[in-house]
């Protein structure tokens, strides 16, 4: 371990010499879990999920019996005067792009862990699965614009940046509004990419650009929310505050009626999620600050895995 925080800090950029230490520090913590999780739990699960866009032409080899009569090359047979057919091989190279919610909701917390500090993690552990298989990685943070874009690239060095960014960006905004940032998407990419949306999808109105977006694009949702987003403890009189307006309401939590009420009002909220993902064959990984991310993701791969 000691020889790989020495390789590690070998490669300090001068601009991350501007960054305070300790969180340097906390950057360095993160590659180390996130790479061991990778190399222990998503070592052959990420290829296999995601898959290249899909044959490309590589090379000519004389023809043996049984080879498919239509990959003949005639132009190469005519100048070899012998039969040669075309060699394909997947074209496995992928764009990966995180779409990171940074509104103030996501500074929630009621346990140990806010929602944006697993986010990042999470967006770590499927960055370096990413590069691991020599693919670009791309970051578009947003709250009710988008605050920062990272066009994809490969390698190392540029997911350090986008994990730094995650860590260190402080956004300008505190509201929300996914259909910006996929409307965004759409115009700096292209070409087909896999995106994991990031966030906790309590703002709505996404439902349209997630489904234009959806036909280009392998949406994936992570979709974070804190335990008591969808209970209220009972603990008498609590001050509710909306993180992202800075509204507060009083409200007694002894009150079973009020409880009850906010329990389903959640419950409704969190169908009306998963309806629109299912709409639009979004797979979702539902993640909770009071639990471990890592089972969600494993179920995932291994559901993915299974359907594929």
């Amino acid at each position: 371990m000691g020889s790989y925080n020495t390789h590690y800090a070998s490669r300090i950029t001068h601009h991350e010499n501007m960054i305070p230490k300790e969180l340097i520090k906390k950057i360095k913590r993160i590659e180390i879990k996130t790479r061991s999780l990778v190399n222990t739990l998503f070592s052959g699960e990420y290829k296999s999920v995601f898959k290249g866009r899909g044959m490309e032409f590589s090379d000519v080899r004389e023809y043996t019996y049984g080879d498919d009569m239509r990959f003949i090359d005639w132009n190469v047979t005519a100048r070899m005067q012998s039969p040669y057919v075309k060699k394909f091989m997947e074209e496995r190279e992928l764009t990966v792009i995180f779409l990171v919610d940074a509104s103030a909701s996501g500074t929630f917390g009621s346990v140990e862990r806010m929602k944006g500090e697993i986010g990042v993690e999470i967006c770590s552990v499927l960055a370096f699965s990413a590069i691991k298989n020599n693919d670009r990685v791309g970051l578009i943070i947003f709250t009710d614009k988008v605050e920062k874009y990272i066009a994809p690239k490969k390698g190392r060095k540029n997911v350090l940046r986008v994990i730094r960014e995650l860590l260190y960006f402080k956004p300008e905004n505190r509201g929300t509004n996914l259909s910006v940032a996929l409307d965004f998407l759409g115009k700096v990419t292209k070409r087909s990419a896999v995106v994991f949306l990031v966030s906790d999808f309590l703002s709505g109105g996404y439902d349209s650009s997630l489904r234009i977006a959806g036909r280009r694009h392998d949406l994936i949702a992570i979709d974070i929310t804190d335990p008591r987003e969808e209970e209220l403890p009972e603990v008498g009189f609590l001050e509710l505050e909306d993180a992202e307006t800075g509204e507060t309401l009083l409200v007694d939590t002894y009150s079973s009626g009020l409880r009850n009420n906010f329990k389903k009002l959640t419950e409704k909220i969190k169908m009306e999620k998963k309806q629109i993902f299912m709409s639009n064959r979004i797979d979702e990984i539902a993640v909770r600050t009071d639990e471990p991310y890592i089972e969600p993701l494993v179920k995932f791969f291994k559901g993915r895995t299974g359907v594929r």
